[in-house]
């Protein structure tokens, strides 16, 4: 299934879903940094980011090795907040355009030579409220992203295409 037919017909002609941003923050609380291009590893994460190292802030039940959501989520989240998430302020790894990220439930994916697969939705925790000095978790609601796995560790540059892998069959 092409990921095209997950679309409703009026976007059907929409542009190739991108990856528009990659942030890390190397221990927890600490800023997220803008990357042009990461390496993901295997089982871990973005190489260099608090998720890969172990130095984030989460409960072991709440932890992913990489996090993601979707500009469209963030847009909306940007019309409830006084300030601009252009900066990582939303504390998610990547940033994808031109699709949803409910349409990766389920699914493995490609971004560059890396191989990921949906793994849970990713909530908002209370923390994100002290890092930001906002109520970014209200902002972001149900809508603030997913957590990945790494199946294939590889590279990853802004601007390349999000790429889904057909599905398993039995």
């Amino acid at each position: 299934m092409r990921w095209r037919s997950l679309l409703p017909p009026w976007r059907r002609s929409a542009p190739a879903p991108r990856l528009a941003a990659i942030f890390v923050s190397p221990r927890a609380g600490a800023p997220m940094q803008a990357l042009r291009a990461a390496d993901a590893a295997t089982g871990q994460g973005l190489v260099g980011d608090r998720y890969q190292t172990g130095s984030g802030h989460w409960h072991p039940v709440e932890s992913c090795q990489v996090t993601l959501i979707s500009a469209d989520d963030l847009g909306r989240a940007q019309r409830r907040l006084p300030v601009a998430l252009d900066h990582g302020e939303h504390r998610r790894n990547l940033v994808i355009s031109g699709m949803r990220t409910r349409a990766l439930e389920g699914r493995r994916f490609r971004i560059g030579t890396a191989q990921f697969e949906y793994w849970k939705p990713r909530p908002p925790c209370g923390y994100i409220n002290q890092v930001t000095g906002e109520n970014m978790a209200k902002a972001l609601g149900r809508n603030s992203g997913v957590c990945l796995l790494v199946l294939e560790g590889g590279r990853l540059e802004v601007g390349d295409a999000v790429i889904l892998e057909p599905p398993e069959t039995a």
